[in-house]
């Protein structure tokens, strides 16, 4: 595996890779790497001739008064794991080399970004798209893989492949999850013994909601007062669930629909934020990947 930090060595050893035709995958990350972002190495791999995955904590997408500083980092054991995986590159830019003292250019996707994580974090799918803007212009990937778990981030950066005209095919692979339920995520590692005994509850009130739903004779509302409930009987603190068309992420005004449907929503224990959705379809029957 090649460690690369430069733009233009990353670029070129990109622009060589695929001189001789041979696809290229690229997984984005922010590192403190785990079995989710693994399993996207994997799938990238298998679909793939070359894999390169990015590592960059990206400050554009961190509000005042988020993590970014404590954001949990670890290149050395990143690294290892990536090794054993077969990442063919690893990209490891400095922000500076990203981020110039007076950029001004920024990427911005209309009607996707609101509501659901959009509202509760003011930017921080415009620091998104313009960092995987970026990544997509340097590597030039042939597709690039993401996990469900950050469901609204996924139809984002979609859209904005389609509607831009990048070329690539965006891969969104299923979360992967301790065998409690919880959606693996690097910030995991925040929650305390007490909270992390609590947090699979998030998955759970979801899941019910999903269940319900696919009894038929529900409501939108149904499934938000399901989660709600769980969530409070736990312990955990409710940002928001809402119930969206999964593609366009349009409001959901009924189940009654063939539209493929997600529930997503956010919850806090203590400073830490967990997200999670679960999809389905009500009229074809068909439980989604969750």
């Amino acid at each position: 595996m090649q460690q690369i930090v430069s733009i233009e060595e990353m670029r070129a050893a990109c622009g060589a890779a695929t001189s001789s035709g041979r696809r290229l995958g690229l997984v984005p990350t922010m590192g403190c790497l785990h079995e989710g972002h693994l399993s996207l190495v994997r799938r990238c791999r298998a679909e793939c001739d070359l894999s390169a995955v990015s590592i960059f904590v990206n400050p554009l997408q961190f509000a005042p008064g988020e993590d970014l500083e404590r954001y949990p980092r670890d290149l050395e054991g990143d690294r290892a794991m990536l090794f054993s995986a077969g990442a063919d590159l690893l990209f490891t830019p400095e922000p500076s080399s990203l981020y110039g003292p007076y950029h001004a250019a920024f990427v911005e996707v209309g009607g996707l970004t609101d509501g659901m994580c959009g509202s509760r974090r003011p930017g921080h799918f415009r620091g998104v798209a313009t960092i995987v803007a970026k990544l997509f212009n340097i590597v030039r990937p042939d597709a690039a893989y993401f996990g469900q778990k950050d469901w609204q981030q996924a139809m984002l950066i979609s859209r904005m492949v389609s509607e831009l005209d990048f070329g690539i095919d965006v891969v969104v692979c299923p979360t992967v999850r301790d065998e409690d339920g919880l959606a693996l995520s690097s910030r995991n590692r925040y929650l305390t013994d007490s909270q992390r005994r609590a947090a699979p509850a998030l998955h759970r009130a979801l899941d019910a909601a999903r269940a319900r739903a696919l009894r038929g004779g529900s409501s939108p509302s149904e499934l938000q007062r399901i989660v709600a409930d769980e969530l409070q009987a736990n312990g955990l603190d409710l940002e928001y669930v809402e119930v969206r068309a999964a593609r366009s992420l349009r409001s959901a005004a009924t189940l009654d629909t063939e539209e493929e449907l997600v529930v997503a929503a956010a919850a806090r224990l203590g400073s830490t934020r967990l997200i999670d959705n679960v999809l389905f379809r009500t009229k074809a029957g068909e439980r989604g990947t969750s």
